[in-house]
């Protein structure tokens, strides 16, 4: 379903392009070089091996570095990159049939709610959009409220500008994304679900990130098929699928796809 899937948050302070191998045998590094070795491992557990101890680990680090060093800004990105190492394992519960205990939920939570704070104390507006959208996931996804979701939601998409202007185009094509997802399943405005997820797409394609483009494409293929345009659906989720397979995601996000794909293929036969 739409806006069941885990958000694909980006985090600042990112660093240059690395192996996660190279940057974990380094030793004195930074909290902010924690942070962008944390980030670049969530990445791969979020979207390739489902593997978040080291994640944990590694962000868990960041933040106690950052609290002894005063630095309040790689403080903010560790706790809220802990909340979404929390998220991704929730939502892998909730791929395999489970349900996320209370307590997995108040964690998450409680994370999300203090990296919140450490922004808006900072008055960062980028990172406080980014710790905006992460409390409204606890809603939506888990909580399946939209109506809590919403305000934070849109409080984020006010602030979507400054997360691009910091760098961070992921960050700005989630904020989409989820509105698109708003659009198609909740306040259905099919054309409006189209344009958001068009525009999320767009983003990350101009990123190139090979493990973020599949869920896009995915995305706007759903959208499409909802509003009627079921050959536009077929291409587009037909993208999906590949993109998925070529970069080797986990099963659950191929086989997403291809149910998708199969739907948007019956319902294009059925409609020649």
């Amino acid at each position: 379903m739409p806006g069941s899937h885990p958000a694909e948050q980006g985090v600042q302070l990112r660093a240059a392009p690395n192996t996660l191998s190279s940057m974990t045998i380094q030793s004195g590094r930074t909290a902010r070089q924690l942070c962008a070795a944390a980030d670049e491992a969530l990445t791969e557990a979020a979207f390739r091996t489902g593997e978040f101890t080291e994640v944990e680990g590694l962000f868990g680090e960041a933040r106690t570095l950052a609290e002894q060093d005063g630095d309040r800004e790689a403080e903010a990105v560790a706790v809220g990159g802990l909340g979404m190492t929390h998220h991704y394992r929730n939502i892998a519960k909730l791929v395999s049939g489970r349900v996320p205990t209370d307590a997995d939920v108040a964690a998450e939570e409680e994370l999300m709610l203090r990296a919140l704070a450490i922004w808006q104390e900072i008055g960062d507006p980028a990172g406080t959009a980014r710790a905006l959208f992460g409390v409204g996931l606890v809603f939506q996804v888990l909580r399946r409220d939209w109506a809590a979701a919403m305000p934070y939601f849109w409080q984020s998409f006010g602030l979507a500008e400054a997360v691009e202007e910091s760098g961070d185009l992921y960050g700005r094509s989630e904020i989409h994304r989820h509105l698109g997802f708003y659009y198609l399943v909740e306040d259905v405005r099919l054309h409006e679900a189209v344009r958001q997820l068009g525009y999320s797409l767009a983003l990350r394609e101009k990123l190139g990130d090979p493990r973020r483009i599949p869920s896009a494409l995915a995305a706007l293929g759903e959208a499409e098929m909802a509003a009627g345009d079921l050959q536009r659906a077929v291409e587009l989720l037909s993208r999906a699928v590949a993109a998925a397979r070529d970069a080797d995601l986990l099963p659950w996000r191929i086989q997403d796809a291809e149910e998708n794909l199969r739907k948007a293929e019956v319902a294009l036969s059925a409609a020649s």
